[in-house]
């Protein structure tokens, strides 16, 4: 019977853990060239609709009576 060769092994291994290393940084590299990736919905901007909002002075400031 032939005897294991365990060094053989070990950089086959250790191969394909640099490949995938290498992988994932191109890949890290790529997103952060395109700009991010695909934008978060919970944290678009809101639609301006036309109606004011607390910003453009809807609602009355502090000490001033409400109609």
């Amino acid at each position: 019977m032939a005897k294991p060769n365990y060094s053989f092994e070990k950089r086959q291994r250790e191969l394909a853990k640099r490949k995938k290393k290498e992988e994932k940084v191109a890949e890290k590299n790529a997103r952060k060239s395109t700009g991010g990736g695909q934008p978060n919905d919970n944290f678009a901007a809101p639609a301006d609709n036309g109606a004011p909002s607390d910003a453009d002075g809807g609602t009355p400031a502090e000490g001033q009576p409400q109609i």
